[in-house]
């Protein structure tokens, strides 16, 4: 394993086993929303099908004009 200089230092100066388990811990907890409230799942459906209808007219589109 790799000698991290920047890994916590037990008081014998020995490295702390736990010390990259603890930085990984505080950064997996950073990036946890705080309380912001859940997307609503009907806007994505909606999204998704306005996708859809505009790739079929844009494909519709392009046989149109490449058949025509």
């Amino acid at each position: 394993m790799a000698h991290n200089p920047h890994a916590p230092q037990g008081p014998e100066g020995n490295p702390d086993p736990a010390g990259s388990t603890q930085m990984f811990r505080a950064f997996v907890d950073e990036g946890e929303p705080q309380g912001r409230p859940a997307p609503q799942q009907s806007g994505s459906k909606t999204g998704l099908i306005i996708g859809v209808l505009v790739a079929i007219v844009v494909l519709g589109a392009v046989a149109w004009l490449a058949l025509g």
